[in-house]
């Protein structure tokens, strides 16, 4: 699943992009009305989190132009906005679903598959890469089908690295979909948890997780090397 969140409030999306992350799936933000028109307008995803007080106008509008192009990509309203008239309008004009702030993240997630499930789109729950699998669903990896031993952070990074396969992820990356202020890492957070997830890898011949000095991380099938 590709998502893409129109959202001006940094705090909240940057907790919606932790969530993503820890589930290994992508999540695009954009922070305001003309951002979104942009990004529509050059790409498609399997559903579009749209907030409704954006800095250059209602989200509202951009729900109507999609529609009246007869774009039917799932649209899930995130607002403070919680009177009645405003859940009907928002359903009215188009949308598939309202959710109230604040909300629960794991509801969000749940929701946000359940539209993309009812649209015939795939939620991506299985990642793979050569000999490695790891289905985010379930929560469980697994290495040529035995099963790897890993706690959530490792695993959450693996996925993380899993979906961006053969591209840097960098360090900063991993610290904010891995920590939040109120669960701050520690200097060498990250490297230990590399060194767990290269670990439970066993230096398989076929699978690198390859550390780019002064970047991040990259993860890849021998065939790319």
């Amino acid at each position: 699943m590709r998502a893409l969140l129109v959202e001006d409030n940094p705090v909240l999306a940057d907790g919606v992009s932790r969530a993503f992350a820890l589930a290994g799936l992508t999540l695009e933000h954009v922070e305001d009305l003309a951002s979104a028109r942009d990004f529509l307008r050059d790409f498609t995803v399997d559903i579009v989190l749209l907030d409704l007080t954006l800095p250059d106008g209602d989200g509202m509008t951009l729900l109507s132009e999609m529609r009246n192009r007869e774009d039917q990509t799932p649209v899930l309203i995130l607002t403070a906005r919680d009177a009645v008239q405003d859940r009907v309008s928002g359903l009215d004009r188009g949308a598939d679903d309202y959710l109230t702030k604040p909300f629960a993240l794991d509801e969000l997630m749940a929701r946000a598959r359940a539209l993309v499930r009812r649209q015939g789109g795939g939620v991506d729950a299985t990642l793979s890469l050569g000999p490695l699998a790891i289905d985010t669903a379930a929560h469980v990896a697994r290495l040529n089908g035995s099963d790897l031993d890993l706690p959530r952070r490792e695993f959450a990074c693996l996925s993380i690295l899993a979906v961006n396969a053969n591209a840097v992820v960098s360090k900063d990356s991993l610290i904010s979909a891995l920590y939040d202020n109120a669960d701050p890492p520690t200097p060498n957070a990250v490297e230990v948890i590399i060194s767990r997830v290269r670990k439970r890898l066993g230096g398989h011949s076929s699978i690198e997780l390859r550390t780019v000095r002064g970047v991040g991380y990259m993860l890849l099938e021998a065939r790319t090397r």
